[in-house]
């Protein structure tokens, strides 16, 4: 069995040790779904939702996120990302949320994606609950990943 990374000797929670690793460009590209009932889709796709502009909110909140993972996740490390984007799509019955985060360090960047796309979909929820409180957050996951020492990995 691979030994865990994030566990000491004793078998205590511990943070990466990553200063001997070489610093790498290294990217991760995450997405996921929100499902709505019609009206809500409607709404948001024509700007008509009382909060305001639901995917230019939901995209700020996704790159603010991926800046704050280590805040968020235990034993992540805070990292000086270098891009971090976060575009979205409709689709039928719902939007399709895809992120990207990139830097140049020591350490990959795979929870950053995936903390923009979860917080984008969570923000697209909170401005649109009013219009439908049975809205479904689903399918967030890892595409791709590149860099470091694993190399690139892309989802089946």
């Amino acid at each position: 069995m691979t030994k865990l990374t994030h566990l000491d000797e004793a078998g205590n929670a511990a943070m990466v040790d990553i200063s001997a690793k070489d610093a790498t460009v290294r990217e991760a590209v995450a997405e996921g779904r929100i499902t709505m009932s019609a009206e809500a889709l409607a709404a948001v796709r024509a700007g008509a939702v009382k909060k305001g502009d639901v995917l230019a909110t939901a995209r700020i909140a996704g790159i603010m996120a991926a800046k704050k993972t280590s805040d968020l996740i235990p034993l992540c490390h805070p990292l000086a990302l270098s891009k971090v984007a976060v575009d979205f799509e409709f689709e039928d019955g719902g939007i399709r949320v895809v992120t990207l985060a990139r830097l140049s360090g020591q350490t990959g960047v795979e929870m950053e994606a995936l903390t923009a796309a979860t917080v984008a979909l969570l923000t697209i929820y909170d401005m649109a609950k009013a219009l439908d409180k049975a809205m479904l957050i689903s399918d967030v996951r890892l595409l791709s990943k590149s860099g470091g020492k694993s190399g690139d990995w892309h989802a089946a």
